[in-house]
């Protein structure tokens, strides 16, 4: 890889030529890192909600195209620009588009993970970044706080779903929501992040995982994920958020995570917890029209509401500490990719997600 340092980069890309449409593998060219940039040889990456909805590539509300969309992934780095010092050539990373400039306010704030990093705008030349990483490339050029350095030993493969979903659900419920040994916690919403969620009530030590999803088919899978009951929103004609959980816990869970970024599962994911000392998360990211209306009065009743980005982990200090947990067989990983496909064939793992099968699919760029 030393021998392309400070060379533009030839390589195959996945672009979004419009929006809804499936994408198209391209010949693109990949500048050499500037200053505080590396430049990353991708080697899995895989099709992740944020890049998604309906099946088919969503660009957030910046719909400019062509773009390069994607990032959930896992590379190598393949040549730094001036300044970087924290990685070098070969060193084995994750995208994350949180990123961890460690300067900023956020950066300095033990308990803020929203760095600045997330607020620059990464767009220049003719074809459009996508949240800073643009992973559907064999070659993607990052900032360098965007980048976490990781073990070299980890499989990229399977760690490579850190970089996102799985650490937004697991970090939800084991750093914000913080459920105690024995305790009780909803998880609405049972895809990858949810089962993510699910995973963190596991190894924290819930007694009681209670998954709540309007497709009955993921209930079986959720078992592997430590879910002990399950709810179907549409088997109950009294209002849900209300009675159902209340009735089925004593007068509420402990803990709740909210993970579909529906604006009635958010509501209801509060009103469920129990009062006097219930803690709601919402992960899911709702519609920015959307209004979250409650009674003032589950607040005085004690009840808390929080949200979180990206589990609130900090991409460069705490993720390789998440990979090493994954490496001491702390947490499983594996479960959550239920499909792969080759780079050539990505539209397929759309096709997979927008008719709801699996989890993760991963693509893998090489092979």
């Amino acid at each position: 890889m030393a021998s392309t340092a400070g060379q533009v980069i030839k390589c195959k890309a996945a672009v979004a030529w419009e929006a809804g449409k499936p994408l198209v593998i391209e010949e693109v060219e990949v500048a050499p890192p500037q200053a505080m940039e590396v430049r990353v040889k991708i080697l899995f990456t895989s099709s992740a909600t944020l890049t998604s909805t309906s099946g088919r590539p969503r660009y957030g509300s910046d719909t400019r195209v062509p773009r390069i969309l994607g990032h959930e992934a896992a590379g190598i780095v393949e040549s730094v620009g001036e300044g970087v010092t924290d990685v070098q050539p070969g060193d084995h990373v994750l995208p994350v588009f949180t990123g961890e400039c460690k300067e900023c306010d956020h950066c300095k704030s033990e308990e803020s993970n929203m760095c600045s990093l997330l607020r620059i705008d990464p767009d220049r030349g003719p074809i459009y970044h996508f949240l800073g990483t643009s992973t559907f490339s064999e070659y993607t050029v990052v900032h360098v706080g965007c980048l976490a350095k990781i073990n070299p030993l980890a499989p990229l493969e399977t760690v490579c779903v850190l970089s996102c979903g799985i650490s937004t659900g697991f970090g939800a419920t084991v750093n914000v929501a913080k459920p105690k040994k024995g305790s009780s916690v909803a998880v609405f919403g049972l895809g990858a992040v949810g089962l993510a969620a699910a995973e963190g009530a596991r190894v924290s030590g819930a007694s009681r995982i209670i998954g709540v999803d309007l497709n009955s088919d993921r209930f079986e899978q959720a078992k592997k994920f430590g879910v002990t009951e399950f709810v179907n929103p549409k088997d109950h004609d009294r209002p849900f958020k209300r009675f159902v959980i209340a009735e089925m816990t004593g007068g509420g869970v402990d803990r709740s995570v909210e993970c579909t970024g529906n604006i009635n599962a958010m509501i209801s994911a509060f009103e469920c917890v129990h009062d006097g000392w219930g803690v709601a998360v919402l992960v899911g990211v709702p519609h920015k029209d959307d209004v979250f209306k409650t009674s003032p009065v589950n607040f005085l009743c004690e009840r808390t509401l929080k949200g979180t980005f990206y589990g609130n982990y900090k991409p460069r200090s705490d993720i390789p500490g998440v990979v090493e947990k994954y490496m001491n067989k702390e947490m499983e990983l594996e479960k959550f990719i239920t499909h792969e496909v080759p780079f050539s064939e990505i539209n397929k793992a759309f096709d997979l997600m927008f008719r709801g099968e699996g989890l993760r699919c991963l693509i893998r760029m090489e092979n």
